[in-house]
């Protein structure tokens, strides 16, 4: 065995071997784990004053076993830095409130907060009105639709959804084999070859009303990259082409720019102003136009063309309805 090995692996194997009722001393322990008898001792006293350990010496057996048969040793010792962490995970939780994931996740975090010793000198219900995440708006997920779907990726076998587009009316059965999901901005996507389309497409979780298992089997494409595929995006809108986008924001806007990191790649210089430009790839220009807007007058597009008319045009139109 290796020589050093950490505390906490020690007291999961001293457990261990207490549970088997072999009486283990500190002799034999120390023998195996290949350290002093004393450091098994001072084991021994930590799981019995820290941890409430019901641990007895059989003087005729000449070792040590549990008086109570039901106790079972924390799975994890946790200092209150570890404690304040799974506090803040538990809130972290509340963004997948709208996935039938949350669930799961909650009872995950059940099961780690009972495993913990009562002994622990941080209370998290104290911190409750000291930390909040705020949800942004999210949309609703089927829970069969959700489950379906993952059963699909995990067994590799095609499934038939009932889609729906982005302002259609009628809704479509097409036959997909799921790749990869991602959550962007409070919404769950699948990445799948669409039968119907025949090539790669995006999905969205809650646009999907209903999901059936179908009997075939599927292979992913030999030419599918999702590195290459999602290469550049900004959002989750993606193509084969190559943007370079370049950006003014006025000098109020420079600084909530510069303090974030919006695309992989940018690069931003300053003005004397202040002002600053913003240079990023993109392969879609969907979702930087739209971006682009928000920042109202405080930005305005000097590259590619096509983004340019873009904005021009949805201006316009917007201000046709004024």
């Amino acid at each position: 065995m290796k020589k050093f090995k950490p505390q906490h692996s020690r007291l999961l194997f001293i457990d261990k071997k207490i549970k088997s009722m072999t009486y283990p001393n500190s002799s034999s322990l120390a023998s195996e784990w290949e350290v002093s008898s004393k450091t098994i001792q001072r084991d021994l006293d930590y799981m019995r004053t820290m941890l409430d350990a019901p641990i007895a010496y059989n003087a005729k057996k000449r070792g040590y076993y549990y008086t109570e048969e039901n106790f079972h040793l924390p799975a994890m010792a946790l200092n209150d830095s570890d404690l304040f962490a799974i506090f803040i995970a538990e809130k972290v939780l509340k963004q997948y409130e709208n996935t039938p994931v949350y669930a799961r996740l909650t009872s995950v975090f059940t099961k780690i907060s009972e495993s913990l010793p009562e002994k622990v000198s941080v209370d998290p219900a104290q911190l409750d009105d000291k930390f909040s995440f705020f949800q942004s708006p999210y949309t609703v997920i089927s829970e069969s639709v959700w489950e379906t779907v993952f059963s699909s990726l995990r067994t590799s076998t095609s499934v038939k959804i009932v889609h729906t587009k982005p302002g259609a009316e009628n809704r479509t059965e097409r036959v997909i084999d799921p790749y990869h999901i991602f959550s962007f901005h409070e919404e769950w996507y699948v990445i799948a070859f669409c039968h119907q389309k025949k090539g790669i497409r995006t999905f969205a979780f809650s646009r999907i009303s209903q999901a059936k298992l179908t009997h075939h089997f599927y292979t992913v494409v030999e030419d599918f990259d999702l590195k290459q595929t999602t290469r550049s995006r900004f959002g989750v809108q993606w193509s084969e082409d190559e943007f370079e986008v370049k950006i003014w924001f006025s000098p109020d806007a420079a600084p909530y720019i510069k303090e974030r990191q919006w695309q992989k790649g940018q690069k931003i210089s300053e003005h004397e102003d202040k002002s600053i430009i913003m240079v990023f790839p993109v392969s879609h220009l969907l979702e930087v136009k739209r971006w682009v807007l928000s920042w109202g007058s405080q930005a305005r597009v000097l590259a590619p063309n096509e983004l340019i008319v873009l904005v021009k045009e949805e201006l316009q139109q917007a201000l046709d309805y004024y």
